[in-house]
This record gives C-alpha cells, structure tokens and sequence, in this order.
C-alpha cells in the first residue's frame, strides 16, 4: 500500500514539472512574440516621453546639448502672445467644430440609416472625403473659397450675395477652416450607423405600439441609446481638435495668416521646435497641452455619467 502512494507520488511529482516547464516555455514563447511590440513601445514612446519631460526644464536644441533652466520655459510661454493667440484658436475651434461635428454626424447617420433604394451608394458618397489627404482637401477648398474665382462666392453672387475674403479675413477664417473640417466627418457618420444599427428594433415597435411620432421615438429612443457612441466621438473629437494641423498649416504655408487668426498651437509648437530648433521650449509647451487635453478628457467622463445611457441599465 506504501508503494503505491509513493508511486503515485512520484508520478504527479513529474507531472507537475512537466506542466511548469510547459507553462514557462510557453511564457518564454509569448515574452518573444512580443518583444518587438514592447521594444517599439519603449524606444519610440516611452523614452521620448520621459525625455520631453527633462527637456522641458532645459535650453536643449538639435544642434546644442542645453542646459537646465528649471520653469523657465514654462514662465517665458505664459509672456508670449503667440501662445495665449494660438490657444484662443484652438479653443474657438474646438468649442464650435466639436459639437456641430456631432449635430452633423448624427443627422447625417440617421438619414443613412433609412432603408431605401441606393443606400450603399450614398454611404459611400459620404465617406469618400475622409480618404482625400489632408494636404489635397487643403488644396481643393483652397480653391473653392478663393475669393476672386472660388465656386462657393461665384454661386452666392449668383443669388445677389456678395461673398467674404474667407481666408483672407480674421474673422472668417477659423470658420472656413470648420467648414472644411466638417465635410470630413464621414468616419464619425460610420461609428453611429454602428450604434444606430445596435439598437433592437423592438423598442420602436413598442413607442409606435404607444402612438409615439418620428420626434418622439428619436429623442426617447434613438439619441439616448446612442449615446455611449456620442460619448467616444465626443472624446475622440475634442482630442483632435486640439492636435489641429494639417490644414490650417498647408493653406498658410505655416504662417498662420491672416493676423495669425489660423496660428493654432500644435502650429506654433512644431515652429519651436523645428523652425526655431528651441526642442526644451516645444516640450514645455507639449506638456501644456497634454494637462489640457487631460484635464478636458476627464471632465467628459466625469459628467458622462449624467447623459450617457447603456443598453440593459
């Protein structure tokens, strides 16, 4: 009998061996698999983010080493009016692009969604700006606000009104820019037709069961269950918002013109930083707009306990 036990013993002794070298090796196999992934992540992430941090804090250049210099960097940004100037662009931007955004690409998606005869034609319609480059959009309505011979002045004369100098004038410029920004928005239109899509059908059936018209079954059921949709777009909106770039540095050529109306402040960053080689003052001003960016994504999820709703709570 005492053979016996220690036989089996023995023999779970082996298999649990045989199972940790299993489970190491198969450890060991995974670590390999992903260490390019991980070794990407720490030496084009990881790494310059904790070097911008030091930076912030020096005199570095490209072509100099620098040397430590503590806030000044922080404390010479808060005196450039450039900087206020760029941020109050940012902001107009956002504040207005963002929310139309939405407005826009929740009407858009609900008339897509409708079941009619060449649907996939007009989605498809609709999506095709979001593949143009940003250079070849800046291009294009470059072309179409030009004041002189642009289509969109040439039809409001048609009908006896006299067009702005969109790009041209301080005051129409940042909305030209939302304007061609909007015509964009065709990859947010996609993600609600996703969430318009997820929402059962039973729940219109019954608001019609209870005599519930088109408004009433949009702002009872469809806008509700939309949402958690809303909320990502809303994130995902505000973040881009504030990393502005492409377009407003093509059609000016990196000048922010007029009156620096167009200057944003991912715009004025990259000239620190590789126009003027000042990288430390670039970093201080990354940083910046990181806590901004932060501090605005947290304030959405802290209040989208309030207005956002998941299907089953």
């Amino acid at each position: 009998m005492a053979e016996v036990t220690k036989g089996t013993g023995v023999q779970k002794s082996i298999v649990a061996k045989k199972k940790k070298k299993y489970s190491t090796n198969s450890n060991l196999h995974g670590w390999l698999f992903a260490s390019p992934w991980i070794i990407g992540l720490v030496v084009f992430f990881a790494f310059p983010l904790v070097a911008s941090i030091y930076f912030s804090f020096t005199t570095y250049s490209i072509l100099q080493p620098g040397e430590f210099v503590g806030l000044k960097n922080y404390q010479e940004l808060f005196k450039d009016d450039l900087f206020w100037k760029s941020i109050y662009n940012t902001i107009y931007f956002t504040v207005l692009f963002v929310p139309l955004s939405i407005i826009f690409g929740v009407a858009l998606a609900m008339m897509l969604n409708m079941k009619i005869k060449g649907m996939a034609i007009y989605r498809t319609i609709f999506f095709l700006p979001t593949l143009v480059p940003h250079v070849a959009l800046a291009v294009l309505w470059m072309w179409l606000l030009n004041p002189g011979f642009g289509l969109v002045n040439g039809m409001l004369d048609m009908i006896g009104i006299q067009g702005p100098n969109w790009l041209g004038s301080e005051i129409w410029s940042k909305p030209s820019l939302i304007l061609m920004s909007l015509w964009g928005i065709g990859q947010s239109v996609i993600i609600y037709l996703a969430g318009l899509g997820d929402i059962p059908e039973e729940l219109y059936e019954a608001a019609e069961v209870d005599g519930a018209n088109w408004w009433q079954k949009t702002r009872n059921v469809t806008l509700p269950l939309l949402t958690p949709v809303i909320f990502f777009n809303l994130v995902m909106g505000a973040i881009g918002a504030f990393q502005q770039f492409t377009l407003p540095y093509t059609m000016t050529q990196g000048q922010g013109t007029p009156a620096n109306s167009l200057t944003f402040y991912v715009m004025h960053l990259y000239d620190n930083a590789f126009k003027f080689f000042q990288m430390g003052y670039a970093s201080a001003m990354a940083w910046i707009l990181f806590v901004i960016v932060m501090a605005l994504t947290a304030v959405i999820f802290v209040t989208s306990n309030r207005w956002v709703h998941y299907q089953g709570k």
